[in-house]
């Protein structure tokens, strides 16, 4: 089994191209040349109580994120049509991008080994990082809760209440 990855803030950020909901493409480098900062969040599964919870206070505080110049960016293993109905249900407000092959959950670090009631597995460990336009992350956390996760990350972005 290989390492894991483990990025730091100051770390270069992965490129990626990646296609969400919709069917269309997100390059990281076409948001960097347009000056945005990229917030690229990965859950476990789209639809289930603490993913909701999450998605819900992003799809909230979009306004607040897009008015800074951040772009927020949903990232799970989940197919197209999971997402496009997670989307519709949710009113999410922001792009979920697919990632079944887990190539992105790889280069950033995300798909660990995890445990469970004594038992271990390999999953999604709750993540996010914030993508300076220069392309090196700004702020990066691993294993974050569902709940008030938002909030927490816009007190660290200087956005706070």
């Amino acid at each position: 089994m290989s390492t894991t990855v483990e990025l730091s803030a100051g770390d270069l950020a992965p490129a990626f191209t990646a296609t969400d909901q919709t069917g269309k493409e997100h390059h990281l480098q076409a948001y960097l040349d347009e000056n945005k900062t990229v917030i690229l969040y990965f859950y476990p599964k789209d639809s289930t109580p603490g993913c909701t919870t999450q998605a819900c206070d992003f799809r909230d505080n979009m306004a607040r994120l897009t008015g800074e110049g951040y772009v927020v960016l949903g990232v799970s293993k989940d197919s197209g049509k999971s997402h496009e109905r997670f989307v519709e249900k949710q009113e999410l407000n922001f792009p979920l991008l697919l990632d079944e092959d887990l190539a992105l959950h790889n280069a950033y670090g995300t798909w660990r080994l995890k445990m469970n009631y004594g038992r271990e597995y390999m999953g999604c460990s709750r993540s996010t990082f914030v993508i300076q336009p220069d392309g090196t992350l700004g702020w990066c956390r691993y294993n974050v809760k569902a709940k008030g996760h938002v909030g927490m990350l816009l007190r660290e972005l200087g956005l706070g209440e």
